[in-house]
């Protein structure tokens, strides 16, 4: 597909009017064959109306190209959607729903809801890390505010270290030098994260992992080696979990930094975010926005979000 734009003012460019945003997002999401977002059924036509109709007459229903994706339902025009998927990708550490209010002319709540539907649309992809003798490695975070820095009677007794009472855990599988992936986790149990691993990770892959027990017994199903921080060991040869640890400081740094704190129940989106950009991070800025449009086939409704 030919690419119209590879940078903010290319973008605002191309998108002259809305029908130029609706005509793209069709050929990004139908790629010249149009099907019906009920059925599924490839025999459709237009109707004078603008929008389409499926030619099933068990269905016979009418659509647009934003049913059945994270636009539906949205009275923002695709054009400002457009620019919010750009600058949320293309931002190293995000954009805040402050900043896309200002930056858009909408309000701050409608800039919150949008960036909450493109983060559960990060979520839509799926992939398994390759084995075949790659390493990957294996380590896990917790995202929460420091206790030091709390007020007093606001702190928290005993969150130290791998403690989680005020903290959330997240477990991180990263293929070195390839594509990352990180889900939040209950606790940093082998009985919690094992079954994750095991999900995510082919069984030929060489895992590298710190001394955490969590990890234990692992090598009954891959070639297990590890550094034990606690004794000070950080590097031995090509043993180490940098990689993964250098994703968790961007991760912060785009939580603590951005948007200044994430919930337990929303954290997963924060996550998927930082995680796309990651995966995304050898590609151009119109292709990562190209991407990011093909995992826009889902929705998100309010009261799903808020859990209400």
């Amino acid at each position: 597909m030919e690419q119209h734009y590879t940078n903010l003012f290319e973008l605002v460019e191309f998108l002259k009017d809305e029908a130029t945003a609706v005509k793209h997002l069709e050929e990004l999401r139908w790629k010249g064959n149009r099907a019906c977002p009920h059925c599924g059924n490839v025999k459709t036509y237009a109707l004078k109306s603008g929008k389409y109709k499926c030619a099933d007459k068990d269905c016979d229903e009418q659509f647009t190209v934003k049913v059945g994706t994270i636009f539906e339902g949205s009275k923002v025009p695709l054009k400002k959607w457009f620019i919010a998927i750009y600058l949320l990708t293309s931002h190293k550490k995000g954009v805040s729903s402050h900043q896309l209010a200002r930056d858009l002319k909408v309000t701050q709540k409608t800039a919150w809801f949008m960036l909450h539907r493109l983060r559960f649309a990060f979520s839509n992809g799926s992939f398994q890390l390759l084995g075949d003798d790659k390493i990957v490695e294996l380590d896990e975070t917790f995202v929460g505010g420091k206790n030091k820095n709390r007020h007093l009677n606001k702190k928290v007794k005993n969150s130290q270290g791998r403690s989680f009472k005020d903290k959330t855990p997240v477990l991180g599988m990263l293929e070195r030098n390839g594509l990352l992936t990180a889900k939040v986790v209950e606790n940093t149990s082998a009985k919690v994260m094992q079954p994750i691993i095991i999900e995510n990770v082919k069984s030929k892959s060489i895992i590298m992992t710190d001394e955490w027990g969590g990890y234990n017994k692992l090598e009954r199903i891959f070639s297990h080696s590890f550094v034990n921080h606690g004794a000070g060991q950080y590097v031995i040869g090509n043993v180490h979990t940098n990689s993964i640890e250098g994703f968790w400081s961007q991760l912060k740094r785009s939580i603590f930094g951005i948007y200044h704190s994430a919930s337990r129940v929303h954290l997963q989106k924060y996550v998927d975010e930082s995680v796309f950009r990651y995966n995304t991070r050898k590609v151009g800025e119109g292709e990562r926005m190209e991407m990011m449009l093909s995992l826009a086939n889902c929705r998100l409704k309010y009261h799903t979000l808020i859990r209400k």
